[in-house]
């Protein structure tokens, strides 16, 4: 599948609530990416990782899904633990990480105002969503950071939330037999507040790698 249909176009304009506030943080952050962030990691790989949307200091800021928040920390260290990266991860993205048969996106491609996204932005965004989980075509598990990301793949493949709740470590047998897996999302407060855990998050990512 071509690269074009489940990659956001840079000037994407389907969200005009998302560009122009793409646009307002250019006006005082010039040097940042401030455009639809890309996905990491290979088309070809197992294991995708869905998160909600680009952080304004984090993926807006760098453009690499979640790098340069609280929230990459958490990730990338316990993908490098597991063996899922390779190298050393840098909150500017400056650095030699490559990720091993895993791949990183998220559900909304432009960075919203508070971080919430709207039900219409996440509608606009779902055809890159559907295409990319149809290019992978080695897949084989998905892993949904947050209630929002784990509802918009149940939704993907029209199973119903009250059969499928949400909760940290939820897991769903999908009618292409893949496997999704839900965690409560590696964010700063959640691992300030203990609501997720090192280690909780560390058995969510070997059970990913292992299952």
């Amino acid at each position: 599948m071509n690269k074009k249909y489940y990659e956001a176009p840079l000037n994407c304009k389907k969200c005009l609530r998302l560009y122009n506030y793409r646009n307002t943080i250019m006006a005082s952050n010039p040097s940042w990416h401030n455009k639809p962030v890309k996905s990491f990691g290979s088309i070809n790989s197992k294991i995708l990782i869905v998160g909600l949307a680009p952080g304004k200091k984090g993926a807006n800021r760098t453009g690499r899904p979640f790098t340069g928040d609280g929230a990459g920390e958490t990730l990338f260290k316990s993908l490098i633990k597991h063996n899922l990266a390779i190298g050393n991860y840098n909150i500017n993205a400056e650095d030699n990480l490559t990720l091993i048969d895993c791949r990183i996106t998220n559900i909304v491609k432009c960075v919203p105002p508070k971080n919430r996204p709207t039900g219409e932005e996440f509608n606009n965004c779902k055809q890159f969503l559907k295409n990319e989980i149809k290019g992978m075509i080695n897949l084989k598990k998905i892993l949904a950071l947050g209630r929002d990301a784990y509802n918009n793949i149940l939704q993907y493949y029209e199973l119903p939330k009250n059969k499928n709740l949400f909760k940290h470590e939820s897991i769903v047998k999908l009618p292409d037999n893949k496997i999704l897996v839900g965690s409560y999302h590696c964010s700063r407060y959640n691992t300030n507040t203990k609501r997720l855990t090192n280690e909780m998050f560390d058995n969510v990512i070997n059970f990913i790698k292992n299952s």
